[in-house]
């Protein structure tokens, strides 16, 4: 199967503006999370794309492909969307055997591997997935962050629900005990689609749900798009706050490209 990695970012981030060009260990962010995406072996490109510019002049400085967008989109899958035929001729397939991942432009710790695993899901699973994204179980300590986004999962792996609250809920017992009563698990921002379903990202109905837990993935689930899960270890921290900026800036002392 051909393999893009897609990353969309912008500027006018509404929690954190400008975040995508804060600076990490002597390093942009997006520049960050770019060259961390270039280390994996099964994509055939790179892309980003963005509404801005700057940022498409920053990228080729970097030695990255950039595709301009439309600032009007909501959302990182929106913008990946209304670019998605030409990010399949970047692949060199079909929009039926391509695979665009969606890396987050605020995950400078994107671990390679999970890029290539997520392809490999997509190469061995039959029928291939519509959409998969990674899972992690989640520590008591985020349980009840509302940061730290939540997945709700089938017996088969299949992604029930997504949300900024801990789900499920335990009924009878004291919040703080409820990881000891259930698996938690996280959800790592980074999502696979074929690419002929993010091709119908438009035509999809509107989600009161996305709109009402600021989260994108929630609209294939309310159109009935199966999203598949699969396991992988450990978190990739997203920077959505002053805290988690602070955050990845200790991590980074320690972390070299």
């Amino acid at each position: 199967m051909h393999c893009v990695v897609a990353v969309p970012a912008r500027l006018e981030s509404s929690r954190l503006p400008g975040k995508v060009l804060a600076d990490i260990g002597g390093q942009p962010m997006l520049q960050r999370v770019l060259k961390r995406c270039a280390q994996a072996a099964s994509p055939a490109a790179v892309v980003l794309c963005t509404d801005s510019p700057d940022l498409i002049e920053r990228a080729a400085i970097w030695g990255f492909e950039a595709l301009l967008t439309s600032p009007s989109c909501e959302s990182g899958s929106e913008r990946i969307a209304s670019v998605a035929d030409q990010l399949v001729a970047r692949g060199g397939g079909s929009s039926e055997d391509t695979l665009i991942i969606n890396v987050q432009g605020d995950q400078p710790f994107i671990d390679s591997a999970v890029i290539d695993a997520m392809a490999a899901e997509f190469a061995h699973r039959t029928p291939t997935p519509e959409v998969l994204t990674p899972v992690y179980r989640m520590g008591a300590d985020k349980v009840h962050n509302p940061n730290v986004v939540k997945t709700l999962l089938a017996a088969d792996g299949r992604a029930l629900y997504f949300s900024r609250s801990a789900i499920p809920h335990v009924r009878g017992v004291d919040p703080v005990d409820w990881h000891a009563h259930t698996t938690y698990w996280g959800h790592v921002g980074l999502y696979g689609y074929r690419a002929d379903v993010l091709m119908r990202w438009n035509q999809l109905p509107h989600s009161p749900l996305e709109h009402t837990e600021k989260l994108e993935q929630l609209r294939l689930i309310e159109a009935g798009i199966q999203i598949g899960t699969f396991p992988v270890e450990g978190e990739s921290l997203s920077v959505d706050t002053a805290e988690q900026l602070e955050q990845a800036r200790s991590i980074a002392i320690t972390d070299v490209l």
